[in-house]
C-alpha cells in the first residue's frame, strides 16, 4: 500500500451546522486515483480505496442501498449477502 500523502485537502463529513470534534469522517482525494478516509477520533487510522470503488460507493449511497444501516432497529434487520448463487438485484 502506497505511503499517505502529507499535503492532503481533508474534508469532513459532518451534519451542518455540527462543530466540535465528532468523531467525524473525513475524506481526502490524492494522487493516482487514491482516495483516503479516516475518523477524527483516530487520525492516524486510515483507510485507502479508488476514486472507481468511492464513486460505486457514493452511487450506492444516493440509491439508499445503505438506508438500512441508518434504521435504528438495524439489529433487527436482514442484510442480504450477495455472491454467485444470489445476486443483487438488477434495476
Amino acid at each position: 500500500m502506497p505511503d499517505i500523502p502529507t499535503d492532503l485537502n481533508w474534508i469532513r463529513a459532518a451534519p451542518e451546522g455540527e462543530e466540535g470534534p465528532g468523531p467525524w469522517i473525513e475524506v481526502a482525494f490524492g494522487p493516482e486515483d487514491l482516495v483516503y478516509l479516516r475518523e477524527t477520533s483516530d487520525p492516524d487510522n486510515v483507510v485507502t480505496t479508488t476514486q472507481q470503488k468511492w464513486d460505486a460507493f457514493v452511487l450506492g449511497v444516493q440509491a439508499g442501498e445503505f438506508d438500512h444501516f441508518a434504521d435504528r432497529d438495524f439489529a433487527a434487520v436482514e442484510v442480504p449477502v450477495h455472491g454467485p448463487g444470489n445476486p443483487a438485484p438488477r434495476g
